[in-house]
Formats: C-alpha cells, structure tokens, sequence
C-alpha cells in the first residue's frame, strides 16, 4: 500500500504542470481521475487544455487490447522525445494495462521516459517521478497483484455532477480475445458499504449521477461469496437521498440474473438503461471465444429485460471476424440484431491482442472480408437505431444538462442533455440560464440514429445541487493558477481515441 509519507516525496514541485492521456475504456477514464488526484495532492496543476506536451509531466494512461496498442503508444512516445531534450526536467510516465504487459520494453525502445507502472500501482506515480528525477535513471515498478483498492486513493474527477464509481476490479472469466484479465488481476470486490460511503459522499459534494463501474459488474458478489450481491447493492443505491440516477457497466450475460432485472425495474432512480456485449450471434463463435452464453440465453435476458422496463434503451458490444466465423456464424450475428433491436451497438473489427488464444488461432479472416461484414452490421445497425429513435418522437422526457456533448451547440444554440435510458438529446436553449447538471423537461420533435432533437421551448427548468457544483467548481478553476507552460512549439500528437462505451474496450 502507498503510504501519505510516501507521496509526500513529491510535494517540493513549484507548480510544475501535468497532462494526462487516456486511452481505453472507462476503466483506464476513471484511473486517469486518480493519476489526477495523486498528482494535484502532491503539488502539481493540470495544463491547459491543447497543452499537446507541452507540460512538465506527461502521463500516457495506455490500453493493451489492440493489436496496435503499441505503435501508437511509441509514436507518440517519439514525437515527445524533441520536446523533452529542449525542455530540461521534463518527465514522461507510462501507465496502464500496456504497461503491464510490456514492463521493461518500454524504457529499450524510448529510453527517454522516466517512470513505468502498472495497473495494480497507480498510487507510486509521484514517488516514482522524484526517485526518477532524483537517481536520473529511469523507474520500472510493476507491480503483481492490487496494492490498495485505487478508490481509497485522492481523485481528480472530470465531472462536478456525475461520477465513476468502482466497485471491484479484475476479472475471473477466460475469454479468448481478451487480454484484460490477465493485465488486471482476478475479480476482487469492494466492500459494500465502502461502496455505498463513497456515493454518499459523492452526492454530498454535488453529484447527482453516478455509474457503477467494474470489468465485469453484475459478477460483483462472487468474491464476497454472495450472488445477489449486485441487486442488493442497486436497491441500496435506490435509498441514497440526493441521487437521482444509477447506471452500471458493463455486464455479462452469464451472471445477468433475474433479481438484477427485478432491482432495476424497482428501483426509481436505476436508470431504463443497459449496456449488455453480445460479442457474436452464433452459438459457434461464442464457443470459441469461451463465452458462457448462446444466443437463445442472450435473447431471453433482452425480452425479460423489455417485459419489466418497457423504455429500456439496450446497447452492446459486437466482434466482426473472429477465427473461424463463416458466412452462416455472420448472419446469426445479424440475426441477434433484429431480434434485439439495439438502441446503438459498438463494433469492433477483430484484431489480434498478443498473449490471447484467438491471436495464435487457425482461420483468420482476411481484413478485406471482415471489412465487408463490419460495413454490413454497421448498415443494419444504422436503420434500426434510427428506427427505434423515430419511436422517442413526441416523448416528454427529463434530460440532465451535459456539458461539452453537443459539438455544434454553438453554432445552433442549442444545448444537450441525456435522456433516462442515456439516449444524447439536443435542445433550444432557454431564456433562463441552465448549467451542467441541472434537470430540463423538453419533448422530443426528431430523431436521428445517433441522437433527438427537442426544437421547441423548454417545459421546465430544475436547478440543482448538482448545477451549484458545477458553478462552484467553474468558479474555482478560473481562479486558480494554471502551469507554468514554457510555450515551446505544439508537436502535434494526435487526439486520444474515442473511450468505447464498455467497461473492457468491447471485450467484456
């Protein structure tokens, strides 16, 4: 475990800036929060915004379960390598689940970086970055299993109204695409009421919204020996005043039990809203990726789903060319969608992760007939998310204000808010000023696949307590210093990718 002394060796930094690039999923989201916390408490402030490297520690939070991973992490790595030469004292850290796997390789390929650390030891950053400036040498520490659950650590977190919350790490199932159980760990559970504190103390603070996040969530339970664990911890939640929405991700099919539906059909503030992976339609292919599940199973958790929330807007996650998926595996995949009817569906083109058994597997698919079959799924998948939206015209519904979703409310005047079930709406904006986190009542007049319009005047108008943090929290950041920036010339790196919506970057 990390002690307060220990991250005390780092406080001595003269307003030295930090940047932090995030790739993955929400996990590795809600891991850069904490890298953020442990860096402002030892004495640090964030850049501003497009700083590009330009700051005095850059940290790459990296994903591991791309067959690319790597080049794009060295790439970046190479266009920091100038800047750290004419900027002395400039520190470079690697972290997350490539870290993990690679260790050492990191510092022989880009000798140029300082401190390397994995997934299980979050906490070391800022004793690692002053033992590295101090022995200028760099630092390795990997460590092999969980030091300290990370939420006992100090986080930094992105939102004033809505909010992470883990409530175990790791994972216990084998899927052969996936690498994430054997960079994160075997499952380990929180204890519940830790859960429950934090949460409270979360709503205390302003937020109104919090997700449940675990590589696997509804399996949470299994390593405190109790298998309705997860329904009981969503019931508790229903009973936290000042919380007004729970959402969860991601689950799997295997452990998506009838007592979970029943909590969220009973539970007023669990949100009509379900980030379930299908992986694949056919019950050959979820074979040999070792999912626990076929399709009949996968269907029949959907229509209970839909019996007992009828708005229930259900989204997931799907593999294209997996090794061995013929013509006939592709089209029960298709098959699933149609029956399912997907709200969104995030697609992934099967690429190899290094160290996983579909990577050394007979019967890869050329990329020329993956290519083919992910347009085709992409297609069906369009029509019936503009479908099933085309059915929210006309809808009242409370959206809660979200800031920086809607790319154009500038130019259109509007703003943007999320519906219950999490569908992304754009409306006018009203005469009465509205702020992030606060509640509007509007009527949706269209639909496109990918989002609604609400065009006509505002119903009503909820201020919150979570709106009063977001204005404190704006308050306070335009009063604070930022990072001394040396203002040497942008290198252009590339933005960080889009974070995929499941909880293991579509593996889950």
């Amino acid at each position: 475990m990390t002690s307060s002394s220990d991250r005390s060796l780092a406080v001595d930094v003269h307003t030295k800036s930090y940047e932090i690039r995030t790739y993955g999923c929400q996990m590795n989201v809600h891991d850069s929060e904490r890298l953020s916390g442990l860096l402002e408490e030892a004495g640090y402030v964030r850049a501003p915004e497009g700083s590009d490297g330009d700051a005095d520690v850059v940290v790459f939070n990296t994903c591991a379960v791309r067959e690319n991973a790597d080049n794009r992490l060295y790439g970046n790595l190479g266009r920091l390598a100038p800047m750290k030469t004419k900027r002395p004292g400039m520190q470079i850290a690697v972290g997350g689940c490539l870290a993990q796997k690679d260790r050492d390789t990191i510092v022989k390929k880009a000798p140029w970086v300082d401190v390397v650390f994995g997934t299980h030891n979050i906490g070391k950053l800022p004793v690692l970055l002053e033992r590295a400036r101090v022995q200028e040498e760099a630092q390795v520490e990997i460590a092999e299993s969980l030091e300290a659950f990370p939420s006992t650590l100090p986080t930094r977190r992105e939102s004033a109204y809505a909010a992470w919350v883990s409530i175990s790490v790791g994972c216990n199932n084998t899927c052969t695409f996936c690498i994430v159980p054997a960079l994160r760990g075997k499952e380990k559970d929180r204890r519940t009421g830790d859960i429950l504190a934090e949460i409270e103390a979360l709503v205390g603070e302003g937020v109104s919204e919090i997700t449940l996040l675990g590589q696997n969530v509804n399996a949470y339970g299994s390593d405190i020996g109790d298998r309705e664990a997860f329904s009981k911890l969503l019931r508790a939640c229903g009973a936290i005043e000042g919380l007004e929405r729970v959402r969860f991700t991601s689950p799997h099919p295997r452990d998506f039990t009838d007592d979970v539906i029943a909590a969220m059909a009973e539970t007023p503030n669990v949100m009509p809203q379900l980030h379930m992976p299908l992986q694949s339609g056919s019950d050959t292919v979820l074979k040999a990726m070792r999912r626990s599940y076929r399709q009949e199973r996968y269907l029949g958790i959907i229509e209970k789903v839909r019996a007992a929330i009828p708005h229930a807007a259900i989204t997931t996650d799907i593999i294209v060319g997996f090794p061995g998926e013929t013509e006939e595996d592709f089209e029960q995949t298709l098959h699933a969608v149609r029956e399912a009817r997907f709200a969104q569906a995030f697609t992934f083109q099967y690429s190899k992760r290094p160290g996983t058994p579909a990577a050394t597997m007979e019967n890869q698919i050329p990329k020329e007939v993956v290519q083919a079959r992910y347009e085709r799924l992409v297609a069906l998948q369009e029509e019936i998310s503009w479908e099933e939206n085309k059915k929210q015209v006309g809808r009242t519904l409370e959206l809660m204000v979200a800031e920086g979703e809607g790319r154009k409310d500038g130019a259109t005047h509007r703003l943007s808010g999320r519906a219950p079930d999490n569908r992304l709406v754009h409306f006018t904006k009203p005469e009465r000023e509205v702020r992030p986190g606060d509640v509007v009542t509007v009527e949706i007049t269209y639909a496109a696949p990918h989002h609604l319009l609400a065009e006509g005047p505002v119903l009503d108008v909820r201020r919150t307590r979570a709106g009063d943090a977001w204005e404190k929290r704006t308050e306070e950041k335009a009063a604070k210093p930022v990072g001394v920036l040396l203002g040497l010339p942008k290198i252009g790196v590339p933005a960080p990718l889009p974070v995929a919506t499941g909880s293991g970057c579509g593996c889950d």
